[in-house]
Parts: structure tokens; sequence; C-alpha cells
């Protein structure tokens, strides 16, 4: 069986779906803030130029979920599953933008609780992939309960280059959300 990469998840403050084309006005915007890439290797993605062929290739993947405010509709961003190289199999979860009103509090961590318990139900662990230069990405995958492997060469999406390996594994994960 593969693993469903699109499910429609719903928390107490967020609803994950599958992106759709029509998504990209609302994502753009959504990306449009200068400060959310300033720490990041892509930090002109907040450019419409720069931002509509990374859409596409989000939307060309598959496993790229919105993540929209539940109270609002609003969406704030995205994340996504995606086949890793680890092993046949393997599933990773990142792509991973939020809008910086929702930076700090609980918001990632529902968004990744969210995604982590669906990933869970069909695999035992579950691969991040965190850029060298992306201090607060890594800062935040150690906060969810990710184990650092490795540093290694790693073709992931639209990008062949150097990674910070984790893996959350589903018993440590589930032993600690209870």
């Amino acid at each position: 069986m593969s693993f469903p990469d699109q499910p429609t998840l719903t928390g107490p403050t967020l609803h994950l779906r599958p992106l759709q084309r029509d998504d990209a006005a609302a994502l753009g915007d959504a990306a449009s803030d200068p400060g959310i890439w300033a720490g990041h290797p892509s930090s002109d993605r907040h450019k419409a130029e720069v931002f509509a062929p990374y859409f596409e290739m989000l939307l060309n993947a598959g496993g790229t979920l919105i993540v929209a405010e539940r109270s609002s509709g609003k969406v704030i961003g995205c994340s996504r599953y995606y086949p890793t190289p680890e092993a046949p199999g393997a599933y990773g979860i990142g792509f991973t933008f939020l809008t910086r009103a929702f930076w700090g509090g609980t918001t990632n961590r529902e968004m990744k609780t969210l995604m982590l318990d669906h990933a869970f139900d069909h695999m035992d662990q579950v691969w991040l992939h965190v850029d060298p230069t992306n201090i607060r990405s890594q800062k935040a995958t150690l906060k969810i309960g990710a184990r650092f492997v490795e540093e290694a060469a790693r073709d992931i999406g639209d990008k062949t280059g150097i990674w910070r390996c984790y893996v959350v594994e589903r018993d440590v994960w589930r032993a600690r959300q209870s």
C-alpha cells in the first residue's frame, strides 16, 4: 500500500488540505513577506517571479498541504510529505513555511503533530532534511523531538546538496505525546 500523502487533516486551530492550482494567489500572498525568507537559503522567495516556479514544483511534486486557519480559512503557509532517499518507502516532512504571525507559538507544533500522527499510522519513521544554513528550522526540528542523524549529500525536491538529516521515530513520538 502506498502512503496517502495528500490527506485532509484538521486540528484545534488549523486545517490542512491538498494544494490545488487555484491556491497560487493565496499561497503567494502568504509567502510575500521578505521576513519569512530572511534566514532561509532562498532569501528572495518572497518575490512573485521566484515563488511562482517554486509553487509549480510543489504542485507537480504532490504531497503538499495548504495550511489554513480554521477560524478564518486564511492560508498561512504550507508543508509537504515527500519521498526520501534514506530507504525504500521512506517519507519526510518539509518544504514548510508559515507567515510570521504564526511563528514562535503553537502553530508549527500543531501542524507537525497532525502530519506526524497521520504519517505514523502508515510508517515507523519520518525524515526531516534541513539546509545547514537554516538555523531557525533546525531549532524547530529539534523541538518536535527529531534526532540528528548526519549531515550528508541528498537530492531533495528542487535541490541537490548538503542537508542536515533528522529522523523522528514513531515510538519516540507517541511516547512524547502521552
